[in-house]
């Protein structure tokens, strides 16, 4: 007689049942847990592995399986997941059961599952102020009064730090006529950046739905790796939730596809040499160093920091009156 735990579809209560064999179990289980006599099949309540005749002779003792009617199928911890979700309990209930389960033996899969479900659920996205939610603003300094204006000022600050570095470049430059020029298309993109308040929109979820990397609800989703066009992986986070999320975010990281150091600069100061400050097409480079035109969000695990191998487009670095004069119309033959 070999003991296990059974349990149905909908159920969360286990029972325990000690079989001979697969149709000794379906027998006693179907009467235990009410189902029909007949189309019942048993799964491995850890990953939905069909159980036959054979392969309930080499279970563990009390290995959990899931009773399961003709028409139903089981997928494991996921499909755990799908019956809490469909309980209207969103709240209290759900987090409940999710916790529950933590408590059984589980496998690391199973785990990260039911602990991403769980912080999903104690979601407090929706306060807004340090008064509603002071967890979320612990460590944070006090003129800060809501999470938007906060994460404004995060994403201000990397922009910041791209700007520092830019200048920092500068001053490897021994040439004092192309350093001038250098310093003076440095404060010029300081300039274009105070404009723009430093781009702090891209955090910011009250700011417009065309400016903003997150949804009104503050949701941001990994625009996956240089060389690819989404993230294969779907990495997604909301650090408005909760104060661990707003940490684990600033961990992603605003990759430039392009590179900064190793390209865009270089490629700055390479235009420099012959040409007068004035022709160098400043837009272009403030595009490419601060903007989301060469700015991807990324996920830690999708930031590679091997060489991009992208270059500059050689068209756009010098203003068009400079590098590519107009030509002129050709005189219509009569």
């Amino acid at each position: 007689m070999k003991p296990v735990k059974i349990r149905s579809y909908n159920g969360t209560k286990k029972f325990g049942v000690a079989a001979k064999d697969l149709k000794e179990l379906l027998k006693k289980g179907c009467k235990l847990l009410r189902l029909p006599s007949s189309g019942v099949h048993v799964s491995l309540h850890e990953d939905g592995t069909s159980v036959t005749e054979e392969f309930f002779t080499t279970l563990p003792v009390n290995t959990e399986l899931v009773l399961l009617t003709q028409d139903q199928t089981w997928d494991g911890a996921l499909c755990e997941i799908g019956n809490l979700l469909g309980s209207d309990q969103h709240t209290s209930g759900l987090i409940k059961a999710a916790k529950d389960l933590l408590l059984d033996p589980l496998s690391p899969k199973r785990r990260k599952i039911l602990m991403d479900l769980l912080q999903k659920a104690e979601d407090r996205s929706e306060l807004e102020s340090r008064d509603d939610d002071e967890e979320w603003f612990q460590d944070i300094k006090p003129r800060f009064k809501t999470k938007s204006a906060y994460m404004e000022y995060n994403c201000k600050n990397r922009i910041r730090s791209y700007l520092t570095e830019v200048k920092a470049e500068g001053k490897t430059i021994k040439d004092a006529v192309t350093y001038a020029k250098y310093s003076k298309i440095s404060e010029r993109m300081e300039e274009m950046l105070k404009s723009a308040n430093y781009n702090g929109c891209y955090f910011d979820r009250t700011s417009k739905e065309s400016d903003c990397l997150c949804t009104k609800e503050g949701w941001f989703t990994c625009q996956g790796a240089f060389d690819e066009a989404a993230c294969q992986s779907l990495h997604s986070i909301n650090p408005y939730s909760s104060r661990e999320s707003r940490i684990i975010f600033s961990m992603w990281n605003l990759d430039h596809r392009i590179e900064k150091k190793r390209t865009i600069i270089p490629a700055l100061q390479g235009a420099l040499q012959n040409q007068k400050s004035g022709g160098i097409n400043v837009d272009y480079f403030y595009r490419l160093l601060f903007t989301r035109e060469n700015l991807k969000l990324v996920h830690i695990v999708c930031h590679k920091k091997s060489g991009h191998n992208l270059e500059c487009d050689a068209k756009k670095l010098f203003k068009r009156s400079m590098h590519q004069p107009k030509t002129k119309k050709a005189k219509r033959l009569k």
